[in-house]
């Protein structure tokens, strides 16, 4: 059951993160929209991609899903940020009704849990 579930909720994350990559990658309206807002078009929506598809691909290879946890929580924690200070919780201009803001609290629980689950993996922690 640990097993499955901790897949589950690997899987999860990484579809959100790569389902979110066309978007970036693109230029679709929407990211530069986002990320115009926040004043890092276009390297911020570059580097973001980067950085999913990077953390999807760890969370999807059993070694280093740890890392893979790690690295989708910063990056998720950053599109919180955005969303809680500068672009509101619903994007009306691309309209959206919280569906990111949503996607990214989904992502942020999934990453935690992993991390919960699979603490004793965790190099600062493993080695005390």
């Amino acid at each position: 059951m640990f097993l499955i579930a901790s897949w589950c909720l690997r899987l999860i994350a990484a579809a959100i993160l790569l389902q979110t990559l066309f978007f970036k990658f693109t230029a679709a309206r929407e990211s530069v929209y986002i990320f115009s807002t926040l004043g890092i078009e276009p390297w911020g929506r570059i580097l973001t991609g980067v950085a999913e598809l990077i953390a999807a691909a760890l969370l999807l290879w059993p070694k280093t899903k740890v890392y893979g946890a790690a690295l989708s929580l910063a990056v998720i924690c950053g599109a919180i940020a955005g969303h809680l200070t500068k672009l509101g919780i619903r994007l009306t201009a691309v309209n959206d009704n919280g569906e990111l803001f949503a996607l990214a609290l989904i992502v942020l629980a999934c990453a935690v849990a992993i991390l919960v689950m699979h603490r004793n993996e965790l190099p600062l922690i493993t080695n005390r």
